[in-house]
């Protein structure tokens, strides 16, 4: 066949669905690829960061119950549990500060 005979309606179509199918996959399949991808690094990423977050927050409280010696005793048992507390919400204030930071560029 030359260049210059038409070609068939069927072999028009035929390359027509393989067109769009191409270009469907190229425009959905791979981007949500590359989502899911990038969603399953930062969740393990925000899980990790978290149980890290925890485990320090717990080894604060416990040096500060155990190496104070008797500051901390008796009435005064529930200071340590307020200084951890204040401590995670300065962390969780610097987070949400460099979210707002990142959003506003």
């Amino acid at each position: 066949m030359s260049a210059s005979e038409p070609k068939a309606t069927t072999e028009t179509l035929t390359e027509l669905k393989d067109l769009l199918v191409t270009y469907a996959k190229q425009e959905t399949v791979t981007p949500l690829k590359n989502v899911g991808r990038y969603l399953a690094w930062g969740l393990a990423g925000s899980v990790l960061v978290t149980t890290g977050v925890v485990l320090l927050a717990l080894a604060g409280l416990r040096a500060l119950q155990t190496e104070t010696g008797s500051t901390f005793t008796g009435n005064l048992s529930w200071i340590p549990y307020l200084i951890v507390l204040a401590g995670l919400l300065v962390v969780a204030a610097i987070a949400a500060k460099a979210i707002q930071g990142r959003k506003s560029r």
